[in-house]
């Protein structure tokens, strides 16, 4: 049996499209944050945490309170939410 390594280098441009229609990121975040993610966002307390699923290339996609409201907000517009840390 032969084995070849093959391997493809993506390019940034390839990276920042990677997943994009079909895959969404969950995260927990604090108010600190979040100005600079979701721009026109009103004020919001500090130290107040939230979750945001953003698209794979990084676009906000929604804001909650509540880790299963931004799960079923990715479920209704067709993602597979991926959860990081």
């Amino acid at each position: 049996m032969t084995y070849s390594d093959t391997r493809h280098a993506l390019t940034d441009a390839e990276l920042a499209h990677l997943g994009e229609g079909t895959v969404a990121y969950l995260r927990e975040i604090d108010s600190e944050e979040l100005k600079g993610k979701f721009p026109g966002l009103p004020e919001i307390a500090p130290g107040t945490r939230l979750w945001a699923l953003f698209a794979a290339n990084g676009q906000p996609i929604l804001l909650s309170d509540e880790r299963d409201r931004a799960l079923a907000g990715a479920l209704e517009n067709d993602l597979t939410p991926v959860s990081i840390h």
